[in-house]
């Protein structure tokens, strides 16, 4: 006779049976259900005797390099061909050369976890994973392991991409590496996420529930590190984002059962498995769902306010705050979560309905309809999902993956600035620069890392923009490029004086300065005017050679005169400069006097006009005119 416990065990093991079971009836029931396997391109470059393309399944889990690609060279290993034991105990490593492709590695399929595989590939420094089918069959997704696995451990910390390949594909790649051929491919991923314009619609389908294992410790560490980067592209009218919870229904016959009442609302109609998967203790699945509902309300509510970024606070905070194993898993926590984010508890609460009564939640009915695949995207069976731009995600829920395969979704060139951040960098300019050109002693590269692969690009370093292919060759041009490197020109310090062939301005970018011949670039040698002949030439001369010039002295008591390339007496320079002086003295007076006698001239005849008008004012007075004074005494008058 079992105990009670194990009763309570088998009877929850049952219902989660059926549960899935009539879930599984429901998405095959609907028109349009069917399980979708993401697939990225997989091309062959050599030999050319297999070159071409074909599908593969993107692995969910590890990193895939959304909106980029990957080349490298395929392997197929000699021992420990499935990959289920380390390669370290047969002494294999796939690590790559320096300035060789990196290494990718076909394994078979069979014996252990896909994960596994791909986990003991990775150690061995491989780059990416091929898994080769090994029954004839459509492709399907590798999925990470169930929940409690002991590979969950380490599959959080899978960072190579992985995809399945079909079985006949497979043998011919093994046949030809068998041969001794080397099989290049290429792995392409920028199909992988449509690209229909400037926005990305992304959905992700979570959970509240925080005590259901590493699955959801995962679940709650990609919320709170995603949470800014969402928030931003929100506000910024790059993306839409809308969250979806997973629920299912509990089959007629058993609503009135005591599983279905502790787990579902609604008579049955939404229904969530038990957080601790114990009936009798702790939270039921029906808080799930409440929880959950309310949620949805809230970013419903925050969405009619224009503020629907509010929703990722909401749930990071009551992560933090109402947490199920400090038992403040519930309502009240929630509503002092909603009244700190300034939300209007009352619409989110008849947002949410009664879950007590016999009736369809509005809520809660749209998210079952939108589990079942529309298009492109298949059926939500998976926990956690996201969805970007109508394509399910296959890869690791972490914050730099993500965010990858987001921006792996806007048109080309429409890209906002989150996307070039180091989040999303491949990494690529690590291993020999990415074969982009580089200048080590200026400390400058044309490589640049961005989500989409490397790119090769001359810098623009210091306000000054290099120019060229980015690959070979990259010159500095324009104003200011003297200041980088020295604009890849000669340069040279003697004495505390620097000499440099770097032009700044004008189509010649590198030309020796005066006093030095040669290319500008390589070198400039100083020219010896002395026994060149091109300076100090007067027989009075004595010419000495210095870097970058000549001194040049006169014997006697003599000047030199450089622009002339003579020399003249020191005597007959003072006599002139005396003479000089003197005369610019006397034109000075002269000018001065000229002067004087014009302002005399100008004041006479002034004080003349004047009296020649009061006199013949005296003597022919005008009618209109009063009599003007003059400047005649009186005495003088008859």
């Amino acid at each position: 006779m079992k105990s009670k416990s194990s009763k309570n065990e088998m009877e929850l093991r049952g219902f989660y049976r059926l549960l899935q079971g009539f879930m599984l009836l429901f998405l095959i029931g609907t028109c349009h259900a069917g399980f979708v396997v993401e697939k990225n391109s997989l091309t062959v470059t050599s030999p050319e005797k297999i070159k071409g393309t074909r599908d593969s399944a993107i692995g969910n889990f590890g990193v895939p390099k959304y909106g980029g690609s990957m080349a490298g060279v395929l392997v197929y290993p000699k021992e420990n061909q499935k990959a289920c034991k380390s390669f370290d105990d047969f002494r294999i490593s796939f690590k790559s050369k320096p300035g060789s492709l990196p290494t990718f590695v076909l394994v078979d399929r069979g014996d252990c976890l896909f994960a596994l595989k791909v986990w003991n590939v990775q150690q061995a420094g491989a780059s990416a994973v091929l898994v080769a089918d090994d029954i004839e069959e459509a492709l399907i997704t590798m999925d990470a392991p169930e929940e409690g696995h002991s590979s969950v451990k380490y599959i959080e910390n899978i960072t190579i991409p992985s995809a399945l390949i079909e079985k006949t594909f497979g043998d011919t790649l093994k046949k030809s590496i068998s041969g001794g051929d080397q099989v290049n491919v290429n792995l392409d991923w920028r199909e992988a996420v449509p690209q229909p314009d400037d926005r990305v619609e992304y959905e992700l389908w979570t959970n509240s529930n925080d005590e259901c294992g590493v699955k959801c410790d995962i679940l709650m560490g990609f919320l709170k590190d995603f949470k800014g980067i969402a928030q931003v592209l929100e506000k910024g009218g790059y993306t839409q984002f809308t969250p979806h919870y997973i629920t299912w229904y509990c089959p007629g016959a058993f609503t009135l059962s005591r599983q279905c009442k502790s787990q579902c609302i609604n008579h049955g109609r939404y229904c969530a498995p038990d957080p601790e998967q114990d009936f009798s203790s702790g939270y039921e699945g029906k808080d799930v769902v409440i929880e959950n509902l309310r949620q949805l309300c809230v970013f419903r509510v925050a969405n009619e306010t224009n503020r629907p970024w509010v929703w990722w606070d909401y749930v990071t905070d009551f992560q933090i705050r109402c947490p199920m194993k400090e038992k403040k898993y519930n309502k009240e926590c929630a509503d002092s979560v909603i009244r700190s984010l300034g939300l209007d508890g009352e619409k989110i609460k008849k947002c949410m309905g009664d879950p007590d009564a016999d009736v369809d939640n509005p809520v809660l009915k749209e998210e079952q309809e939108a589990q079942v695949g529309k298009g492109s995207r298949g059926d939500v069976t998976i926990l956690p999902t996201l969805v970007v731009n109508n394509h399910q995600y296959r890869g690791k829920l972490a914050k730099g993956a993500v965010l990858k395969a987001i921006c792996a979704g806007f048109e080309e060139t429409t890209e906002p600035a989150v996307c070039f951040t180091s989040d999303v960098e491949t990494n690529e300019c690590l291993d020999n620069n990415g074969g982009c050109w580089q200048d080590k002693a200026a400390n400058l590269t044309a490589c640049k890392d961005t989500f989409r692969g490397r790119i090769c690009e001359c810098p623009l370093a210091n306000g000054v923009q290099f120019k060229g292919d980015g690959y070979s060759h990259c010159e500095p041009g324009g104003p200011g490029r003297c200041r980088i490197n020295n604009g890849g020109c000669w340069h040279e310090s003697r004495h505390g004086i620097a000499y440099s062939a770097c032009l700044d301005e004008g189509d010649v970018k590198c030309k020796c300065p005066p006093g030095f011949k040669g290319d500008g670039v390589n070198s400039c040698q100083d020219i010896d005017e002395c026994n060149e002949k091109k300076a100090c030439q007067c027989p009075e001369c004595s010419c000495k050679d210095t870097w970058g010039s000549y001194e040049c002295t006169c014997s006697g008591d003599l000047l030199y005169i450089r622009e002339h390339d003579t020399c003249i007496s020191k005597t007959s320079t003072e006599v002139r400069s005396s003479w000089a002086a003197m005369w610019v003295i006397l034109i000075g007076l002269a000018m001065a006097a000229g002067g004087a006698y014009l302002v005399y001239k100008y004041q006479l005849r002034s004080y003349m006009d004047s009296e020649i008008r009061a006199i013949m004012a005296q003597y022919m007075p005008l009618d209109s005119q009063t009599e003007v004074p003059n400047h005649v005494s009186d005495s003088n008058r008859e």
